[in-house]
């Protein structure tokens, strides 16, 4: 399902208990300098990525300080985060002139410790090629590095390497539970795109070999995955970029499930598996 962008009001994008993905959870929050905002989720464990802007992030007796580094977009900068654990507030202060904050979230029963994740400690994997269009760098803020202090989130940003070309192929689903072949994670998307009037396409095959659905994507649109294969493209002349958010049933270590119809191009694609093994 695609999300257009609208002016949310700092309320939630994907909100607790949505019906398509109820694994996971998104908000947007806008603030100017010296504004607050406060959350508390009772089921869900989140992480606190500024977009743009620096903040100040307290929760569990705690303060983390100085917490994003970028100017004007998602482009300026490296990402930085704080996880916050399941049923524990979080007061979320800008120190910058403006702030935009992403808030991702993934149901979890069981409360953890707080932690931050800065620029330094991003697990970073780049993938692709320029000859098959799938040049991609993927920074994930949770990822590998933080897996044994999270319970069930992954929080990643991808880039396109260079303008125009697919990501998300060879086409992917994580719908079911049948492990060890594939998890179920829930999966929603913010997409931003330089320039802001680039666009691109998000496409959804339910079933392998039958016609899907495909939805215009532009800056701010947000998508939420619920089944099926995935894959997604930006125009050429146009660098895109998404948040990714994971939210997993049974586990954390998400387990891909690659179209059969186009497995061979797992062959193809240089460093495919090493960006498989980092979403874990």
């Amino acid at each position: 399902m695609h999300i257009p962008p609208f002016d949310n009001q700092n309320k939630p994008i994907v909100d607790v208990d949505n019906e398509l993905v109820p694994l996971n959870y998104f908000n947007i929050v806008k603030l100017k300098e010296g504004e607050t905002f406060d959350y508390r989720l009772t089921d869900f464990e989140t992480c606190i990525a500024p977009a743009t802007g620096t903040v100040t992030v307290e929760t569990g007796g705690e303060t983390f300080a100085d917490i994003g580094n970028r100017g004007e977009d998602v482009w300026d900068g490296e990402p930085e985060g704080v996880y916050v654990p399941t049923d524990m507030g979080a007061r979320i202060t800008c120190r910058s002139g403006t702030a935009e904050v992403f808030i991702a979230g993934a149901k979890y029963a069981e409360q953890l410790k707080p932690f931050a994740v800065r620029k330094a400690e991003i697990d970073l994997v780049q993938y692709g090629s320029d000859d098959t269009k799938t040049h991609r760098k993927i920074k994930h803020i949770l990822g590998a590095n933080q897996h044994d202090r999270v319970g069930r989130l992954l929080v990643s940003e991808l880039f396109t390497v260079g303008a125009g070309g697919w990501s998300g192929f060879p086409s992917h689903k994580h719908d079911t539970d049948r492990l060890p072949d594939e998890s179920r994670h829930d999966e929603t998307y913010n997409f931003r795109f330089k320039p802001d009037y680039g666009s691109g396409l998000q496409m959804l095959q339910r079933v392998d070999n039958e016609p899907g659905d495909a939805y215009h994507i532009v800056d701010g649109s947000t998508i939420m995955i619920d089944k099926g294969y995935h894959p997604c493209c930006a125009l050429p002349g146009y660098e895109m970029y998404y948040f990714t958010i994971l939210g997993g049933l049974s586990q954390r270590s998400l387990k891909q499930y690659f179209q059969p119809t186009h497995a061979e191009q797992l062959h193809t694609i240089p460093g495919i598996m090493d960006m498989v093994a980092k979403f874990k």
